[in-house]
Formats: structure tokens, C-alpha cells, sequence
């Protein structure tokens, strides 16, 4: 337990940020997840569409630390190779 009163107080930053952390991290979930249906239904338009919102949110996420710059270069370098493949096929 913490004994300094800043230290409750960074406690209780941690917890609003740990939040806000959380909630980023499902909206990334989820835009990924429909940019990768759209390109499973062979929805060219709509994937690459997803796919610009998909990488902002992924930079955005890697610049605030919510994810590794890693992870985001690799998410998008997924993506955007399938999205590629299915240009390339359609």
C-alpha cells in the first residue's frame, strides 16, 4: 500500500489511464477485425478504407504507448499485404 499521498495520487492516475488504455486497445480490436472481414468478403473499397483508419489508430495507439511501435508496424504490415493479395486477385 502506498504510503505517500503522491503516491495515492499516482494510484489513482494509473487506474484512469489503465481505463482509457483498455478502451483504446478494444477499439483497435475491433477496426482490425473489420478491415479483416472486409477483405474475407473480397470488399476491396471498403477494406482499404479500414485499412487508413485501421493504421491511424494503430500509430496513434503506438505513440501513446498503448501498444509496442512493433506491433503496430506489424498489424498493418498484415493488413496491408492482404489487402494487396486481394487487389492484386480482383
Amino acid at each position: 500500500m502506498a504510503h505517500r499521498p503522491s503516491a495515492f495520487k499516482h494510484m489513482r492516475a494509473d487506474k484512469r489511464k489503465a481505463e482509457v488504455n483498455r478502451k483504446r486497445k478494444s477499439a483497435l480490436k475491433t477496426i482490425i477485425k473489420k478491415t479483416q472481414l472486409a477483405i474475407v468478403d473480397g470488399e476491396l473499397e471498403e477494406a482499404q478504407a479500414l485499412y487508413r483508419e485501421a493504421a491511424g489508430q494503430l500509430d496513434r495507439a503506438a505513440g501513446k504507448g498503448v501498444i509496442k511501435k512493433g506491433t503496430a508496424n506489424r498489424n498493418k504490415s498484415r493488413l496491408s499485404v492482404s489487402i494487396n493479395k486481394l487487389a492484386a486477385d480482383g
